[in-house]
């Protein structure tokens, strides 16, 4: 099954309640959320910098598709 960009924000959108988020700690949601390894694996595709808002991400991830 494919991860899309409305599963992914569903387990990790609390990561940018204080600020900006980086892939560690949208990481750390995902994984507490018990999000599918298949989410860990897009998330772990980002770059290693912090994103001010959930849309930054669709930048590095632009082959999710907002739903199946």
């Amino acid at each position: 099954m494919t991860v899309t960009r409305t599963e992914l924000a569903n387990h990790i959108q609390a990561a940018f309640t204080t600020g900006p988020a980086t892939r560690d700690s949208m990481l750390a949601y995902a994984a507490g959320s018990h999000a599918r390894p298949e989410v860990i694996a897009a998330l772990q595709r980002l770059n290693d910098k912090p994103y001010p808002s959930l849309r930054d991400l669709w930048h590095d991830l632009p082959d999710l598709p907002v739903s199946n």
